[in-house]
């Protein structure tokens, strides 16, 4: 973990960095810079003396005349320390302050709003294939995730199946964002079936046997958390009628798998083929988020059922991506692309499958997973 170099360029200027437990932010930075005063929330002593008195940020940094950064990790813990980073940004002495968080709802309830237009926002998600290199493996992937904490572990399986633990324990029973943690573990379970898939939160409220407006409060936490992102349909220029409803996917395919229930009912093919989305929806999430020109992930599915997984659309990007667990490509695989390409002939399409072969079939492109994951970098066009 201490050695992979990761895509994500810091800013000159102060900035949040987001990103759920375990993905790196504090290696990032201790790697990026030696001469900082840091102030690490998670050191459970630190943490009571800040939360005592917040002001004592002044004091540590007057202590430390010749640095010229200021780290706070988990800054969420101690929201009161955003009005005194407020201070300091518009003082004399010119510092670049870095909060990390792995949670935005204290801070959205807090004084980062003081911060607006100062601070700018970074987001650090799981490894991307690129980033590993030769040691990115599809298959490991698929079956423990990317998440540093939990790939780097000398037992990643055992390390896995504590990380949602940690979350329930750590963060929605220690800051009491939930009445009933029996309740939200539920539910962690229940939305696992809504990976990769449409959300609907009715058919949630129904299988957790609870309100919709209380699935729709756990949903918001665990958003909020980082766990969870939600892709919006491609409504641009529409020629179908299309869906309204978003897709839902667990941020890391290795978490997605440790909360799916399994049982004899449960087919591991489609548990595989749902992790397997995920992945490369998280890797194109990462992309889009580290590059310098801005581009938004979307998937596109009409009323009659015909659906391109993921469509990423930007000013120099626009292109229809098309997943299938199968080792061969099949012409019936190709239909959703070919009629996206009819509506949206600008797009480039691409299928990604299990195979070995690159391959094109008309206008598309036809990848293996693993080629497409380790060519992907956010310094480079896509395909």
């Amino acid at each position: 973990m201490e050695t992979t170099g990761r895509f994500l360029q810091a800013h000159a200027g102060s900035f949040f960095l987001f990103g759920p437990r375990g993905t790196g932010k504090s290696t990032w930075l201790r790697a990026l810079r030696d001469k900082a005063v840091w102030i690490d929330l998670l050191d459970p002593e630190t943490l009571r003396l800040f939360q005592a008195r917040p002001e004592r940020l002044q004091e540590r940094i007057a202590a430390q005349p010749l640095a010229t950064d200021v780290v706070i990790d988990e800054v969420q813990k101690v929201p009161a320390l955003l009005d005194v980073v407020h201070k300091l940004v518009e003082g004399e002495r010119r510092l670049r302050f870095i909060l990390t968080g792995s949670s935005a709802r204290k801070l959205r309830r807090g004084a980062a709003n003081l911060l607006a237009g100062r601070l700018t926002e970074l987001h650090m998600h799981p490894f991307m294939a690129s980033e590993l290199a030769d040691a990115f493996d599809l298959r490991r992937a698929l079956q423990v995730g990317l998440v540093p904490l939990i790939w780097s572990a000398a037992e990643p399986e055992n390390t896995l199946r504590a990380y949602a633990s940690l979350y329930l324990q750590e963060e929605v029973q220690a800051e009491a964002l939930v009445r009933n943690v029996g309740a939200f573990a539920r539910f962690l379970e229940a939305i696992s079936f809504s990976h990769g898939s449409l959300l609907n939160l009715a058919e949630v409220a129904r299988e957790c046997q609870t309100g919709r407006k209380t699935v729709e409060g756990y949903l918001e936490i665990l958003e909020d958390l980082l766990l969870s992102f939600r892709i919006p349909v491609f409504t641009r220029r529409a020629k179908r009628h299309l869906v309204a409803h978003d897709k839902f996917f667990y941020f890391d395919a290795g978490v997605y798998r440790s909360i799916r229930p399994k049982g004899p009912l449960d087919s591991p093919e489609e548990i595989e083929g749902m992790a397997l989305e995920g992945l490369i929806a998280q890797h194109l999430r990462a992309w889009a988020s580290y590059r310098p020109v801005p581009a938004e992930l979307f998937y596109w599915r009409t009323k009659s059922g015909s659906e391109v997984d993921f469509v990423l659309y930007g000013a120099d990007v626009f292109v229809a991506i098309e997943v299938k667990r199968s080792r061969n490509v099949h012409h019936t695989d190709l239909r959703a692309l070919k009629a996206f390409k009819e509506d949206y002939p600008e797009a480039s399409t691409c299928l990604l499958y299990r195979g070995q072969e690159e391959i094109r079939i008309g206008d598309i492109l036809c990848l293996p997973c693993d080629t497409f994951l380790k060519k992907l970098n956010p310094s480079s066009p896509i395909l």
